[in-house]
């Protein structure tokens, strides 16, 4: 027991000196400023021993002491060697004090790891990610391994279940979407995702039944907030203490229409959802202003991703708002659609690459997207109640665009092994952070060497 405890010292004092923490540089300034003050000390000993003359039994015990029947390089040794052991011993003393307050229970990560973790992180690239539904907290959970500097902008146009109820009768913005967000980007303990996600029993008849915690706790806090349905997103932010930021594509409530090819208009997110022949869709009421968040994260960013998502009910609601389509269309970011690996019963039945793609651009206009990411792997297992297709790659779409603005195509296995319904968080990150790598590289390339010139 006690090699196995003194074995764990010593792990976690190594993870305590990887690269990246930030704790060896401070260390090694404190060493040198120990050796200063030796250094001084030694000089100020060999003063003393040419001005103050020490004879009698006093010479004996300050020789003995200073180790002078010694040879001057043996002394050096022993001295030294002492230093180092009583600096070691004092660094980790000092450490575990500061330390056992924080130590982990079982199970959790060790403060090292949290601490090189966070710094790692902090250093990724500023991307923001547009959408709603399952498949924008699918694509947080695999983004924020790579970095803490996300965005995610959430439509609020929901207006079925606990969201739409909690609308009706607060009047704010639809908070499912992002409840499910802020939940795929807390650090928080797997506890409190649960808790946050947790439904109390029952149906519509019950005052709480079919709520989230979630989605009360974020309608309590637009209250304690003034109304500010902003503000109160930005606050929850901070509780839960997210990677980034959750932020609402606008603070006012919406409502989504949809125009079928046969004449009809549906109204509503939830009965959009399930219609088929889907020609067009809109917001109302018009002129809405976007989050000034979600415009400054757009402006600031390195890498804008779209989707994945509900085409119409989930991406193009967000994208619907102009100030949030001019801000990515202005941006110097690159930007990446993100298109499903499946179609969906009704709102995107039949449909290929290409159709998505045109459904977004005919809502949009050119000049949105610089990259399209699709799925190359079709083995996924289906699961029993799979009623959709996988998204056959046909590309491009049926139109020519302007030299150089046509976006291009980028194929990978970013689907779910085990749901051919989903993607993979882990593997779609992978492949967006790849592409974004590449496409960094080689936009410095020519500035490089244009320098160079």
């Amino acid at each position: 027991m006690r090699v196995a405890n003194v074995r764990g010292t010593a792990t976690r004092l190594r993870r305590w000196l990887r690269p990246g923490v930030g704790v060896k540089r401070w260390l090694l300034l404190v060493f040198a400023g120990e050796l200063g003050l030796a250094l001084a000390g030694a000089l100020w000993l060999r003063q003393v021993y040419r001005d103050v003359e020490i004879s009698g039994p006093g010479q004996t015990v300050v020789s003995a002491l200073t180790l002078q029947f010694l040879p001057y390089g043996v002394r050096a040794l022993i001295v030294g060697t002492a230093g180092v052991a009583l600096f070691a011993f004092g660094a980790w003393k000092i450490v575990h004090t500061l330390v056992t307050p924080f130590v982990p229970a079982e199970g959790e990560r060790s403060l090292p790891d949290v601490i090189f973790q966070r710094r790692f992180l902090a250093r990724g690239p500023r991307i923001v990610a547009l959408g709603g539904g399952t498949g924008l907290s699918a694509l947080l959970r695999g983004l924020k391994e790579h970095s803490s500097n996300i965005t995610a902008v959430v439509t609020v146009a929901d207006d079925g279940g606990s969201s739409g109820r909690l609308r009706e009768s607060l009047a704010i913005p639809a908070v499912g979407d992002i409840r499910n967000c802020i939940v795929a980007l807390a650090d928080a303990e797997p506890l409190m995702g649960k808790l946050l996600q947790y439904r109390f029993p029952g149906d519509d008849s019950d005052s709480l039944g079919g709520h989230p915690i979630g989605n009360l706790l974020l309608a309590a806090m637009s209250s304690v907030q003034g109304g500010d349905f902003e503000e109160s997103v930005r606050q929850m932010n901070r509780v839960l203490a997210v990677r980034g930021q959750v932020v609402p594509a606008t603070g006012t409530p919406v409502t989504l229409h949809a125009a079928l090819v046969d004449g009809a208009e549906v109204v509503g997110q939830s009965q959009i959802g399930g219609s088929a022949g889907i020609e067009r869709v809109w917001l109302t009421p018009e002129g809405v202003a976007a989050s000034e968040d979600a415009r400054r994260a757009i402006s600031e960013a390195d890498m804008v991703v779209i989707g994945p998502g509900s085409l119409y009910t989930s991406i193009l609601p967000s994208l619907l708002l102009p100030a949030i389509t001019d801000a990515i269309r202005s941006s110097a970011a690159l930007r990446l659609y993100v298109c499903n690996v499946a179609t969906q019963t009704g709102e995107t039945q039949g449909y290929d690459l290409a159709d998505h793609f045109a459904a977004l651009e005919r809502h949009v206009g050119p000049g949105v997207v610089d990259i399209v990411l699709a799925n190359s792997q079709f083995e996924a297992k289906r699961p029993g109640v799979y009623s959709a297709e996988a998204v056959r790659l046909r590309w491009p779409p049926e139109r020519s665009w302007p030299s150089g603005a046509a976006p291009r195509l980028m194929l990978d296995d970013v689907v779910d092994p085990e749901n051919a319904h989903h993607h993979d968080p882990a593997r779609l990150a992978a492949s967006i952070m790849a592409i974004y790598e590449h496409e960094s590289l080689a936009r410095r390339r020519p500035r490089s060497s244009a320098r160079s010139a």
